[in-house]
Parts: C-alpha cells; sequence; structure tokens
C-alpha cells in the first residue's frame, strides 16, 4: 500500500486508519440519521446536512503538514465530519442546542468562531463541535470504540458557507498572496453577506410576530385591527367563517361537501376594496341571505350532489358583483382570476346574470 512517502509515526497513524475506517463508516450512518431525526423532530428545515470521512489521500495530506501534533489516529477529531448548513442565523443555536442533546460533546476541544469577531472573520463564523456518539444512542459491545472515537459537526448558514467555499476557491486565507484591491473588495462583501444574515433572522422573527400578533386579534375578535392580508385571512379562516352557508347550501340537494381552500378568493377580495378583517365580516353579513337565495335558485332544480365547501365565499362573491352592477365583465374577471382565462367563463357569468335578473335582490 502507498505510503504518501510519510515518516514511520504518520505512516502508523495511517495504518490504523485503514484498519478503522469501516468503525467511522458506521459513525456515519449513525449522526447523519440522528440528526436528521433530531431535526424532523425540531420542525427545523435546513438547506444541508452533509457528512463525510477523511479521504485516504487527504488524511496523508495533513500528516505530512501536521503528523507530529498527533499521537495515535483517534487525537484526530475530523476523521469524521459533519455539517449542518441552516437558513436563518438564530437557527445555528437551536441546531447546536439539538446536537447537545444528542451527543457527547468534548466542550474543551470545540469552539465558537462566531465569537472571535475578526474583520475578515465572516466565512469561518461556524460553530464547531467536537462529540462522540453517546451509548443512549447507539451501543455494540462487540466494537466500544463506536463510543469512545471523536467526530467534528460543524454549524453555519447558507451565506457563510457560501463565503467558505468562495474563500476556498480564491486561494484566500490558504497562503496565496491576494492583491490588496482584491483583498478590501472580498471584506467588503464578507461585510455585506454578515449583515443580509443579521437581516434574514430580523426579518424572519418580525414577520413570526406579527403572524403571532394577528392570530391573536383574531382570536379575541378584534377584526377592526387587523389588515386584510395572506396570513390574517388564513387566521380568520381557522374560524371556519363559511362554514355555516356552505352547508346551508348543500342542505339543498343534501349534497356531500368536498373540502377547498378559499384562499385563492383573497386578491378577489381585495380587489372588492375590502382592508380589513372588520371589512370582510361585514361583507359576510351584507351577502349571505342573497348568497342563499342565489345558491337555491341554481341548483334546487339540478342533480348537483358534489359542492366544493368554496361554494359559500364564490356565491357570496357573485352576489357582491351583481348587487353593485359589476354584470358580466366583472364576473368573468373574478373566473378568469380564480383558473384559467377562457370564453367559457364569459359563458357562465352570462348564465349567471340571466339567472340574478330573476331574483329579488337585484332589484332593491
Amino acid at each position: 500500500m502507498d505510503n504518501y512517502g510519510l515518516d514511520m509515526h504518520c505512516t502508523m497513524i495511517l495504518e490504523e486508519y485503514r484498519d478503522t475506517r469501516h468503525i467511522y463508516e458506521k459513525m456515519l450512518d449513525i449522526v447523519k440519521q440522528a440528526l436528521v431525526d433530531g431535526l424532523e423532530e425540531m420542525g427545523v428545515y435546513v438547506n444541508a446536512i452533509e457528512a463525510r470521512i477523511k479521504t485516504e489521500k487527504s488524511l496523508a495530506g495533513k500528516l505530512e503538514l501536521k503528523g507530529s501534533k498527533y499521537n495515535m489516529l483517534s487525537d484526530m477529531t475530523d476523521i469524521l465530519g459533519a455539517r449542518i448548513i441552516t437558513f436563518y442565523t438564530d437557527d445555528v443555536d437551536k441546531v447546536a442546542a439539538m446536537a447537545d442533546r444528542i451527543f457527547d460533546i468534548d466542550w474543551d476541544n470545540s469552539v465558537d468562531k462566531r465569537k472571535m469577531h475578526e474583520l475578515d472573520s465572516f466565512g469561518y463564523n461556524s460553530l464547531h463541535y467536537i462529540c462522540r456518539i453517546p451509548k443512549k444512542l447507539y451501543y455494540d459491545p462487540a466494537c466500544p470504540d463506536i463510543n469512545e472515537l471523536r467526530f467534528e459537526l460543524q454549524m453555519r448558514t447558507a451565506l457563510q458557507h457560501v463565503w467558505a467555499v468562495i474563500n476556498h476557491d480564491t486561494g484566500y486565507k490558504t497562503g496565496v498572496e491576494v492583491p490588496q484591491e482584491y483583498l478590501r473588495n472580498l471584506n467588503r462583501l464578507a461585510g455585506m453577506m454578515e449583515l443580509a444574515d443579521e437581516q434574514f433572522s430580523i426579518i424572519r422573527t418580525g414577520i413570526n410576530d406579527y403572524r403571532r400578533k394577528v392570530q391573536n386579534l383574531v382570536a379575541d375578535g378584534k377584526f377592526e385591527e387587523v389588515p386584510l392580508d395572506g396570513d390574517s385571512f388564513k387566521s380568520y379562516l381557522d374560524l371556519k367563517p363559511f362554514d355555516k352557508l356552505a352547508k346551508r347550501i348543500a342542505a339543498i340537494n343534501q349534497a356531500e361537501i368536498h373540502e377547498s381552500s378559499p384562499m385563492p378568493y383573497l386578491s378577489i377580495l381585495k380587489d372588492f376594496g375590502l382592508k380589513t378583517l372588520k371589512d370582510l365580516v361585514d361583507f359576510v353579513g351584507e351577502n349571505t341571505e342573497d348568497a342563499y337565495q342565489f345558491a337555491v335558485f341554481q341548483i334546487s332544480n339540478t342533480d348537483i350532489d358534489i359542492i366544493s365547501s368554496t361554494v359559500a365565499i364564490q356565491d357570496l362573491c357573485i352576489v357582491h358583483i351583481l348587487k353593485r352592477g359589476g354584470g358580466v365583465e366583472k364576473l368573468k374577471f373574478m373566473f378568469d382570476e380564480l383558473g384559467v382565462s377562457s370564453e367559457y367563463n364569459r359563458q357562465r357569468a352570462e348564465r349567471i346574470v340571466a339567472t340574478a335578473n330573476q331574483l329579488s335582490f337585484m332589484h332593491k
């Protein structure tokens, strides 16, 4: 076997690697599955989970440069390396807490490079844990080394990872001389990316706080304080505001109700000029009886036995348009917005107008 020109001490470590590699391969499977399970349990969505065993050639290169630092293979903590790449900086801490629960951490040899605060350190701001697999996670009395050998777990954001890759690709931080003009631009870019990393987390926190506020306002019935948008409409739908009307319409023919999301109607409601959830509540109250009257006239003489749960909001929108003189064009616009623009939508709108002209709400 190739000893890569190493001295006797380093060759012995390399031989130990060859004899031990199968244990690291088993550890890799255990570690990766534990990370996948842990993230799923926490509900944290990450950019990537990576794990690898250092290749023989890579190990030989490291031994050639730094072999005198190590007495034996187990002194090297990066033979098995795993990395979790998050989208947000605050998720790094969540992942770290998860790792602490799952693995035994060698705190003396772990390092939080985020605390270094060097001017050009952005791409190296990873959190590095040196870990062991605890017996509570996996134990095989025939292979106790699985619980003794250490591995490295890196945790960083996607932008930090991109920056680290760029650094490696450009030769920056690898001993290659970089002209000052490029070095300055690299450091400027690092600052921009670090700011972006922070802002992504700040923005997400703000959005989550807004959503919680909206949910609380909706739950308390303070609809006048809630702007009508995607988040507030979704929270409002949790109250099932259209169910009563949908069930009344279904009862006309004893029809079965097929559940479908009313979310596509949000743009229609906003086009009507509704600004708050209070406007939406008023809209429902003003049009419910007319929508039911329209539904009775439209389907009572049919054999329809399955209807969509969105029939309620659809008929509310239809009568709202008709009562305000919207006619065929406005109805066609609504159907086009909800689906695919087609001439059929015009024909459908024309039939609805013809039907509605026979109803009392059109002559108030």
